[in-house]
């Protein structure tokens, strides 16, 4: 049995902060949790689960590497890419869609005859900010496909992107009304809540609450959360610090200075980039002008 952590947990912060990777990680390796809420937030009917490698490989060594936050596919052998960012970063979109073109050209088999049936491929991106092109739109959840520009009808229903801009969501918690809100509310404010308030309803967030309780953390897990809320609060400072000093650079140029001084503390290239959401390859670049 794990040993349970003997910290004492402040008052109004029983339960982790989801948006932390900790926090994140946790609840969403509970097949349960992530099962409920990707039916709420894709549409999608989903019995079942089954994680997949997080790390992918071009075919060849020269290619880049690309590191998913959560990736399982369904009963179906539908792809689902979870990702959590944090922080604005240029290109998003351009980023979802390199990402999902590795689960497109994963399928084709190695040898033999293959028809080019593709199984459909999900990404869906919970943003701690708002996408700058839909910024002044103040919708919730953003969805993208391909279409045919004549008709306006679906052209391919193989790859879908769900944007989830977590400050668009201001619903108090006496207007929740369906089960994505509740998922929404609960991701924004579970940090704060000292009991489950009972406008959140159901056995899946009994389930939510239960799991994120941090009095039920072993010392070691703990620790780690501990250092997930540091680390979250960084990147939330350096956006915030970006729109303060009121320039389009300013978001790279203050993570670029956090890369730094993640560097310095002895954290690896991949801890860089999965704390700051900046490619690896950028990361590189950043680590050899400090030398």
């Amino acid at each position: 049995m794990a040993k349970k952590t003997n910290a004492k947990v402040p008052a109004g912060s029983v339960y982790m902060n989801l948006l932390t990777d900790f926090g994140f990680k946790k609840i969403f390796s509970d097949t349960e949790l992530l099962i409920d809420f990707l039916r709420s937030l894709t549409g999608v009917r989903i019995k079942e689960v089954h994680y997949q490698p997080t790390e992918h490989l071009g075919d060849f060594e020269t290619e880049r590497k690309a590191v998913f936050d959560l990736l399982c596919t369904n009963e179906e052998g539908e792809y689902f890419l979870v990702e959590m960012q944090k922080a604005p970063q240029d290109y998003f979109a351009d980023r979802a869609l390199f990402y999902t073109s590795y689960m497109i050209r994963n399928q084709a088999p190695k040898t033999g005859f293959w028809n080019f049936e593709l199984k459909a491929v999900y990404f869906v991106g919970i943003l701690d900010f708002a996408l700058r092109e839909t910024a002044l739109d103040k919708e919730v959840i953003e969805k993208a496909s391909l279409i045919n520009e004549r008709t306006h009808k679906p052209f391919s229903d193989k790859l879908k992107f769900v944007y989830i801009q977590l400050p668009h969501f201001t619903k108090e918690i006496k207007d929740l009304e369906t089960n994505a809100d509740s998922w929404l509310y609960c991701l924004k404010n579970m940090d704060k809540f000292n009991s489950k308030p009972p406008e959140v309803q159901g056995r899946i967030f009994e389930r939510l609450f239960n799991i994120s309780r941090k009095d039920k953390l072993t010392q070691k897990d703990m620790e780690t959360y501990n250092k997930s809320i540091l680390e979250y609060n960084d990147v939330r400072n350096v956006a915030d610090y970006a729109k303060r000093i009121g320039r389009e650079d300013g978001i790279q140029e203050a993570l670029t200075n956090l890369a730094i001084k993640c560097a310095r503390k002895g954290m690896n290239i991949i801890e860089i980039a999965d704390l700051t959401d900046l490619p690896i390859e950028q990361v590189k670049e950043i680590l050899k002008k400090m030398n």
